[in-house]
């Protein structure tokens, strides 16, 4: 803070200013007191010489704001219109984004992408914008660029370089997806012994096919043109490598080439894949089926030979406890509630070692009283579902699918007597409800580890962060519809979203997973500041548990009551180390 003196006809005004830095970078003063005319001095200063008092109380000022911050005193008026065509409020929550993005070099992959092509616009900037509306902003491209600027630092670049830099991100995928694998472990060390892989599908609204959008089996059952995703996650549920390919592919087809992939690229070669049944081929099973590399897989208990299949029905005998020599009977679990309550937390298996076209492998089976209460739950709410509809809605009861509720109708058309009946009669089929029940509580896995079978169903258990990931994609992020046509950027739209996935993974690791995905992504959104004229910004969030967390993990603070232009571009600078 220093002095500053207007003269005028009759007198001199004297005033104290402070230097400021707004956060584009721009040096500029503001008045902090007006202290007015000598004659003013005078009755503040008593007998201490006027100017002399004013240079001493300047520099209490520079002392105290040395010491402490002072308060900042905003003006403003009822009878003042804002300007007009200005922006006053922006998001600091995509920062904690940025800190992840730059500690994991995508900023240097980047460079290295752009001194390749030597184009001029900044692909580093667009590419994290891009991460970063997709996770907070979830939109079209066109619609992503306008909410970009509501991020304190605005997008440098206008929409037909986002076109440019998705044909680009889309020819360096695999580039990126090495590359980040290379940068994550050095900031986190990967747990990349245990891999979980599955897919999914994205669905388009168009009724044209192409090279890469084919007519499939949707997830959403939508009678769309479809592109399929195979992801493949670490033991700490964070993605790894994924890719792209036609939605009419057979999934199972897709494993071995992104997994040799993989291999090679990530120079990774002890790794046990664990895939749920729908991606258990013989033919996966036998290619991790080396020295090297293992495999657990789900297995259908229906799809079992038969005589394998009675085995692992037969409650009376052959079941463990982890760690116990003991064998149990189990076959009252089902109906005596006092055994029920004893062992509700507890997991029994039978094992046997089973050779499936030439290959050997261990059938692993569990029974649990939660799992067993769990599917006679959602059984017992789709047989509602389907009395609701024999009582009330009769036209929509038609061909039903696997786990559809109108599977439990029965259908009867004939007399007693076998002639044609008049009309039609629905009723619930008990016999299916039975053949069920017989299965509740069963659990399979097939795999060719020698290891504890505890360990075993412990890895297998975590394959559903796998299948909340893609959840996320498509709810959170709001990956699909895909509003893009040429091929290369689709894949250029799935590769922001697998960065996203993975920086928002990191970030749930590094505040060690405490909230749910709608409560921290909802906590990011609403992290808006108002700028406060030359004063600075003004959070405008509720200060809470997870904006605690968050600061705390992260190493900077934007809750204070204001933050100076200075202070915000230093976090900005901050998260960019």
């Amino acid at each position: 803070m220093r002095l500053k003196t207007v003269k005028t006809k009759n007198t001199i005004q004297y005033s104290i200013i402070q230097d400021i830095t707004t956060i584009n970078g721009k040096r500029t003063t503001k008045i902090y007191e007006n202290l007015g005319t000598i004659d003013k001095i005078k009755l503040r200063c008593g007998k201490e010489e006027p100017l002399t008092w004013v240079f001493n109380y300047i520099l209490k000022l520079n002392q105290k704001a040395k010491e402490e911050r002072l308060p900042i005193i905003i003006t403003k008026y009822e009878n003042r219109l804002i300007d007009k065509n200005i922006q006053n409020s922006f998001n600091g929550g995509y920062l904690f984004l940025q800190d992840i993005y730059y500690k994991l070099g995508l900023d240097s992959i980047c460079n290295e992408i752009t001194n390749k092509y030597q184009f001029k616009y900044d692909l580093n900037s667009i590419l994290s914008n891009l991460i970063y509306a997709r996770i907070i902003y979830p939109s079209s491209k066109l619609k992503t660029l306008e909410l970009c600027k509501n991020f304190f630092e605005q997008p440098n670049f206008d929409l037909h370089q986002i076109y440019r830099a998705l044909e680009v991100i889309s020819k360096e995928s695999g580039f990126i997806q090495s590359q980040l694998y290379i940068n994550s472990n050095k900031y986190s060390p990967r747990n990349n012994r245990i891999l979980y892989y599955d897919c999914t599908n994205f669905f388009f609204e168009v009724e044209q096919e192409d090279n890469l959008r084919k007519y499939g089996k949707s997830k959403e059952n939508r009678p769309t043109p479809i592109v399929q995703m195979g992801l493949f996650m670490d033991a700490d549920g964070i993605p790894l490598s994924f890719d792209i390919t036609p939605g009419n592919t057979n999934e199972q087809t897709t494993l071995k080439p992104l997994e040799q992939k993989i291999i090679d690229d990530f120079k990774l070669a002890d790794l046990v894949v664990c895939t749920d049944a729908g991606l258990a081929s013989t033919s996966n099973r036998k290619f991790n089926n080396t020295n090297t590399r293992k495999f657990i897989t789900t297995q259908s208990i229906k799809k079992l030979k038969e005589f394998l299949k009675e085995e692992v029905l037969d409650l009376n005998k052959g079941w463990h406890l982890c760690g116990s020599d003991k064998t149990y009977n189990i076959s009252k679990l089902r109906e005596d509630e006092e055994l029920i309550k004893a062992y509700k937390d507890k997991t029994f298996y039978k094992e046997r070692w089973i050779k499936e076209d030439g290959l050997e492998q261990r059938l692993i089976v569990t029974y649990s009283v939660k799992y067993q209460e769990y599917q006679k739950n959602i059984r017992n709410n789709q047989i509602e579902r389907a009395k609701k509809l024999i009582e009330k809605n009769t036209k929509k009861i038609g061909k039903a699918k696997q786990n559809d509720p109108k599977r439990f109708i029965e259908t009867i058309n004939t007399t007693d007597t076998g002639e044609v009946a008049s009309e039609v009669y629905y009723s619930i089929n008990q016999s299916i409800i039975e053949e069920e029940a017989k299965y509740d509580g069963l659990y399979a896995v097939c795999t060719n580890l020698e290891d504890k079978v505890e360990d075993i169903i412990k890895v297998n258990h975590r394959r559903w962060e796998i299948e909340e990931s893609f959840r996320i994609m498509k709810s959170e992020f709001e990956a699909r519809p895909v509003h893009l046509s040429r091929e290369d950027r689709i894949k250029a739209h799935f590769i922001t979203c697998f960065l996203a996935l993975v920086i928002y993974r990191f970030l749930e690791k590094k505040i060690e997973e405490k909230y749910t995905t709608s409560e921290l992504i909802e906590t990011l959104r609403n992290m808006n500041f108002l700028k406060e004229g030359n004063n600075g910004y003004s959070p405008v969030y509720t200060r809470t548990d997870i904006t605690d967390e968050l600061h705390e993990k992260f190493g900077f603070r934007t809750d204070y009551e204001i933050i100076s232009e200075k202070n915000f571009k230093k976090i900005c600078k901050q998260s960019k180390k």
